[in-house]
């Protein structure tokens, strides 16, 4: 199960390195505007946000419809090579290949930390990073023209589904069942301020996700390094991942508190020094923290306060991941297209208002557990 797992994560990353890296500067060489380039990118999240309210209506989230979300994902994947020239047909293609990733990644965390734990998780997690990074370097050296980049998403799109199918065949169904029958106990409103801290932290990625090579290379940054400072990032993330588990022993809020802090930090010092490779090297050294530290224990965090656990890492990829994501890449893009110049900036105050959600959360448990 754990090779299984960790090939998932591999091959599951990969198809984001794709998506996340290349296919906006594709976009933009094809003559798509920045606007353009923020309100496709804004479909995947947005499905990502509607699909957790099915659930909550009456859905069930179990193996038969997990199976077909792996076959909507390859679909979504091929109709990219037929929409990439059109604006409307390539917005399906994300609205397809969306809704397979975002019921795919929840279903196999569970089975993830059900296994491995919470502080062996980062472990069987890191292999994501490597396919990441292993597929921008290699992509960036055989892009030749803008095909490549698809042929790549679908090739990935394809493994991806072959191995998640096995992850689940091969789980323990029992468990898995058992948590889908238990009644539904998150509570959004009564935990809005961690649901808002999770969302904002999303919402400050949106510029960086959708537009950092972009806005790298238009800083008189070359492609290669800008390829390089992504894969560094992503070494910065695969160290945490594997090094976490003891930190993740820890009050998991304060690690939340830290890790969208520096993340604060970390876009400010893009906004403020987008052209000096040091400084560009450390703002991407803190993705271990902004990223791989924050992802490991908000996921934790929900595993440990909920009972129906499934439906919480639903609720975490659609709030954070979905309305954040959407929110994200529709305010970036105007950002970027109004004001170029204040794009990380935004992304630090909105990082910062994320601190400021799950800091006035964690005083507020806190004062509950005194009480």
């Amino acid at each position: 199960m754990n090779i299984l797992l960790a090939l998932f994560y591999f091959f599951y990353f990969g198809i984001v390195g794709v998506y996340i890296i290349f296919m906006p500067k594709v976009l933009s060489i094809l003559g798509y505007s920045a606007q353009d380039i923020g309100i496709i990118f804004a479909a995947s999240p947005l499905v990502r946000f509607i699909l957790p309210m099915l659930f909550i209506k009456g859905l069930e989230l179990n193996t038969k419809i997990f199976n077909r979300s792996l076959i909507v994902l390859v679909v979504g994947a091929i109709s990219f090579y037929f929409s990439i020239y059109n604006f409307y047909a390539l917005l399906l293609s994300n609205i397809g290949l969306g809704i397979g990733l975002s019921l795919i990644m929840p279903y196999i965390e569970v089975i993830s930390l059900k296994s491995m734990g919470k502080e062996n998780y980062g472990k069987i997690r890191l292999f994501g990073s490597l396919g990441f990074v292993l597929v921008a370097l290699l992509l960036v050296r055989v892009l030749s023209d803008e095909m490549m980049a698809l042929y790549f998403l679908l090739l990935l799109a394809f493994i991806t589904a072959v191995v998640a199918y096995f992850v689940v065949a091969l789980s323990d169904k029992k468990e898995i069942k058992s948590s889908e029958q238990i009644v539904s106990d998150i509570t959004l409103f009564r935990d809005y301020k961690l649901w808002i801290g999770l969302m904002l932290m999303q919402v400050s990625f949106g510029a960086f996700y959708n537009f950092f090579t972009i806005y790298e290379t238009a800083h008189a940054i070359s492609m290669q390094t800008t390829i390089y400072l992504w894969s560094f990032g992503v070494l910065a993330e695969i160290v945490m991942l594997y090094s976490q588990g003891n930190l993740l022993k820890n009050n998991l809020l304060f690690l939340l508190q830290v890790t969208t802090f520096l993340t604060a930090i970390r876009w400010f010092l893009l906004f403020q020094f987008p052209e000096n490779l040091y400084i560009l090297y450390f703002s991407q050294s803190l993705h271990a923290f902004s990223f791989a530290l924050f992802h490991s224990a908000a996921i934790a965090y929900l595993y440990e306060i909920y009972k129906h656990k499934a439906l919480a890492q639903q609720f975490f990829s659609g709030i954070g991941y979905g309305l954040g994501g959407l929110s994200g890449a529709l305010l970036s893009g105007f950002i970027y297209e109004s004001y170029p110049k204040y794009l990380f900036l935004s992304s630090a105050v909105i990082a910062f208002g994320a601190f400021v959600f799950v800091s006035l959360y964690r005083k507020e448990r806190e004062h509950l557990v005194k009480d």
